[in-house]
């Protein structure tokens, strides 16, 4: 049996979440986790999304929940509480008050499903991995933050509308901080097989302009709906079904490096791995240009800096 825990359930990714995995019939349990004064909210979210599911004959189990009992046995245990970001903010500025909430809920975790592997959506998602690894004291491949894969996607669905091109045609990543400080890799990427640089000679893109917009892209939306919804909730459900169901693809998330790439250490940043049932399997070697090896080591330095300033300043 496929079980899976929302932590934070019945906030806009995390209902969304379950309501995305539910759909695709490949759990069999999602346990809506909330905390007691939201436990009916969380209640009425599993009601309403039964009837939804009865229209598509989908029969998976929605457990509300508030005791950490019943997160017993899942394979995923998704974070996704947490104070969201506003507009104008950055994802940053969430730091200190966010990364009391995922500590307390890793070390939950770590008590009651201490088989499962961990999934962190709370932001900043690269400090918050951190975090969640050090209070649950899991295997590192255990531990694994969204990262990157959101903007990976963004990119490349930018360069599929801007070129016409069928989205399967190009092959893009984005490394590093998921916040200000990512690294698209341009170096490296395709379209129909052929790299970037030179497919530009022959076709005009401004491609400055897309890198802008993709750094903007979270503040873009939160600046006319209030919240990003769609996107990060269906890069999870990616991201779990992924891992549930043992595909082996490389898809761009946060993780701990110790020297992996670029020399980088002590940190948590977005990089390509092989995801399984394990967890990480392994993280992909890249290449890098000057440029992009430079930001990306700029990157780690911002996340350590931020990671080390928040565990300053916890509460023992």
């Amino acid at each position: 049996m496929v079980k899976v825990s929302i932590l934070g359930a019945t906030g806009v990714i995390g209902k969304n979440v379950a309501f995305t995995l539910a759909r695709a019939d490949t759990v069999d349990e999602i346990v809506l986790f909330a905390r007691e004064e939201s436990l009916d909210k969380a209640k009425g979210e599993t009601f309403d999304m039964y009837d939804a599911l009865a229209a598509e004959d989908i029969d998976c189990k929605l457990t509300p929940s508030c005791d950490y009992c019943d997160i017993k046995d899942s394979q995923i245990v998704l974070i996704s509480a947490g104070i969201p970001r506003k507009e104008g903010m950055k994802r940053l500025d969430l730091a200190v008050p966010n990364a009391e909430i995922v500590r307390n809920y890793a070390e939950q975790i770590a008590i009651h499903a201490p088989d499962c592997i961990i999934l962190i959506a709370t932001n900043p998602v690269d400090v918050m991995t951190t975090i969640a690894l050090e209070a649950s004291g899991f295997n590192k491949n255990k531990v694994i933050g969204i990262g990157n894969h959101l903007d990976s996607l963004r990119l490349k669905a930018y360069f599929s509308n801007q070129l016409n091109i069928n989205g399967s045609e190009v092959h893009t990543r984005v490394v590093g901080e998921h916040g200000d400080h990512m690294v698209p890799l341009l170096s490296s990427t395709t379209i129909g097989g052929m790299p970037l640089k030179y497919f530009m000679e022959s076709v005009d893109i401004d491609v400055a302009r897309l890198i802008k917009r993709l750094r903007k892209a979270g503040n873009t939306i939160i600046s006319k709906k209030g919240a990003t919804e769609y996107g990060p909730s269906f890069a999870i459900s990616n991201l779990i079904s992924t891992i549930i169901t043992d595909s082996h693809k490389v898809l761009t998330v946060s993780t701990y490096l110790n020297g992996e790439i670029a020399g980088v250490s002590g940190v948590s940043l977005g990089v390509p791995v092989v995801l399984s049932k394990k967890g990480i399997a392994m993280i992909v070697p890249i290449h890098m240009n000057d440029y992009e090896q430079n930001k990306f080591r700029d990157a780690a330095e911002v996340v350590r800096q931020t990671t080390e300033e928040v565990k300053n300043n916890f509460n023992y």
